[in-house]
């Protein structure tokens, strides 16, 4: 039902409103601690419709009905004034992206600065992923952002068997084992490491010295999302300057 890697240290911003749009509300307490540490003085709402991610399991991908939902949703965040948009679902990423393009607001996917630091680390980039449905998306959006760059890239997939199931029932320790242990095993084949869901994050401190960097999403996703919102607030900052100085001039 709905509702309504970087420095530890603080980035820099002044007041802003951030939506964030979930799949579930898995990952509602961990971001909203990542901003709190980063960026405390953002306000934040969070938009949650558990039923999404869900009906992309059930179905193989995103829906219509779906596809539908997000536009709704964004839309619903740029009406309650929101100054950025943060999308937490790398399984609806493409259709997000399709949505964004009907508002205004900047759309930040979670995944997308993960994805520029996988390009730049190197030509054979692994992913790893808990689901099926999330391995389309990040492969797309990696090979989309090497093009951008004009690199090169080779993606390697590998699907966890398993792994969500037992975090669907709480087996944490069985997952992160899972998780852990294809990382490992497809840190021998290539030249960086993708984990595409947020969820895996916590293993990375479990892996020890890897021969490969690994990369997670949150951390790196909310430092992108608030140097967007640092730079639209400097804008309109800028332009309510430039307004205020050409309404404060005398006539002729």
């Amino acid at each position: 039902m709905p509702s309504i890697e970087t420095s530890d240290s603080k980035l820099k911003t002044e007041h802003g409103l951030i939506a964030i749009l979930h799949t579930s509300f898995v990952a509602v307490e961990g971001l909203s601690e990542l901003f709190a540490e980063l960026a405390p003085q953002v306000t934040l709402r969070h938009i949650v419709d558990d039923s999404l991610l869900d009906e992309v399991l059930n179905n193989g991908g995103v829906t219509p009905g779906v596809r539908k939902r997000l536009s709704n949703y964004l839309a619903a965040a740029e009406q309650m004034g929101c100054d950025v948009i943060f999308s937490q679902c790398s399984s609806v990423g493409e259709a997000v992206d399709e949505a964004a393009e009907e508002i205004s607001v900047p759309v930040v996917r979670i995944d997308t600065r993960m994805a520029e630091m996988a390009c730049e680390a190197g030509t054979r980039v692994g992913v790893v992923a808990t689901l099926g449905t999330t391995l389309a998306p990040t492969q797309a959006l990696i090979e989309k952002t090497a093009a951008t760059l004009s690199r090169s890239v080779a993606v390697t997939n590998v699907l966890v068997e398993g792994a969500f199931d037992a975090l669907k029932a709480g087996d944490l320790e069985q997952h992160n084992a899972k998780v852990i242990e294809a990382v490992r095993e497809l840190a021998k084949r290539v030249d960086v490491v993708v984990c595409a869901q947020g969820s895996m994050a916590a293993i990375v401190p479990m892996l020890g010295e890897m021969p490969v960097p690994v990369l997670t999403s949150p951390r790196t996703g909310v430092a992108h999302a608030i140097e967007v919102l640092n730079d639209r607030l400097t804008s309109r900052r800028a332009s309510e300057a430039a307004r205020s100085k050409r309404g404060g001039r005398s006539p002729d």
